[in-house]
C-alpha cells in the first residue's frame, strides 16, 4: 500500500472490496474529509468510499465548522482532520467544536510529527492522531476503531447505583450528569465515562492501558497519553485545587485511582 503524503491520486492503490471489512457495521458511517490539498482530499475521500463509507469533503475548517454546527450536523460520525488549514485552522477548529460540546470523533491527519504535536492536538479535543505520511490501510483502520469506540454504551448502572456521591461531587448514572458542589459540570462523552469507572471503584488504582481498554476500548490504536490529557481534563473540572488533587490521585509507576 502506497504512503501518503504530497503525493500523486494515481499512486495509490484503493482496498478491493475483498480485502475491506464490509460486514462491519461502521463501514456506511458518514466521514467528514477537512484537508486543504486537493490531491490529498480526493485521494483521502476516495480511499474511504472504496471501503464503503460515506464521505464528504472540504478543503477549509470554516465550511467544516458550518456543517458541522448546522441542520445536516448529526449526520455526521466522524472527522478526519488536517491541522494546516487556511483560515480557521485545525486546531481551532477542534476547539470551537467542543466548547459548543460537539463530541464528534476527530482523527487528526498532520506532518506535524513531534511529541508535542500530538498531545497538543489530544488536548485540544482530537481523539486519535495519524502522522503523515500513513497508508491508506490504517487511515481507515484508525475510522473504524474511532466509529466502535464512538458507539460504545458507557459502564451499565445498576438500580442501586442510579446515585453515586462522593465528597461534593454526585453522579447521576442514569441521566449521565455530574454535579460539584450542587452545579452541573459539562463533561464531554469520555471524561464522563472515565470518572463514572473510577467512582464506581474507589481506591481501585487502573493502569492506562487498563483505562484505554475501558473507554476506549481494546481495538484503541492512538497514543496512551490520550489517558493523561482526559485525566488532567477532568481534575480542572472537579478539583478545587488541579495541581493538589484530592478526588483523582495519580499512583506513580501504576496509574491512577479515585479517593
Amino acid at each position: 500500500m502506497a504512503k501518503m503524503g504530497p503525493i500523486q491520486p494515481t499512486q495509490v492503490t484503493f482496498a478491493t472490496a475483498s480485502t475491506s471489512a464490509a460486514s462491519n457495521n461502521v463501514s456506511d458511517a458518514h466521514l467528514l474529509v477537512v484537508e486543504d490539498d486537493n490531491s490529498i482530499r480526493e485521494t483521502v475521500k476516495e480511499a474511504l468510499k472504496a471501503e464503503g463509507f460515506d464521505v464528504s469533503a472540504c478543503g477549509n475548517g470554516s465550511e467544516a465548522l458550518a456543517m458541522l454546527t448546522g441542520p445536516e450536523a448529526n449526520s455526521v460520525d466522524a472527522l478526519v482532520l488536517d491541522l494546516m488549514l487556511p483560515g480557521l485552522g485545525g486546531l481551532d477548529l477542534c476547539r470551537e467544536l467542543r466548547k459548543l460540546n460537539n463530541s464528534t470523533p476527530i482523527l487528526v491527519i498532520s506532518a506535524r510529527d513531534s511529541e508535542t504535536d500530538r498531545v497538543l492536538g489530544l488536548e485540544v479535543g482530537a481523539d486519535d492522531y495519524l502522522v503523515k505520511p500513513f497508508g491508506l490501510r490504517e487511515l481507515v483502520a484508525r475510522c473504524r476503531a474511532l466509529l466502535r469506540r464512538s458507539q460504545r454504551i458507557s459502564p451499565e448502572s445498576t438500580d442501586t447505583d442510579d446515585v453515586i456521591e462522593h465528597a461534593n461531587l454526585c453522579l447521576y448514572c442514569k441521566e449521565c450528569r455530574v454535579t460539584r458542589n450542587g452545579e452541573d459540570l459539562s463533561l464531554a462523552p469520555k471524561e464522563y465515562k472515565i470518572l463514572e469507572l473510577l467512582m464506581r471503584n474507589p481506591k481501585r488504582v487502573w493502569s492506562r492501558d487498563q483505562l484505554l481498554e475501558q473507554i476506549w476500548g481494546i481495538d484503541f490504536v492512538g497514543d496512551t497519553k490520550t489517558v493523561d490529557v482526559h485525566i488532567r481534563w477532568l481534575r480542572e473540572k472537579i478539583e478545587t485545587t488541579p495541581s493538589s488533587p484530592n478526588h483523582i490521585r495519580t499512583v506513580r509507576g501504576f496509574g491512577y485511582r479515585f479517593g
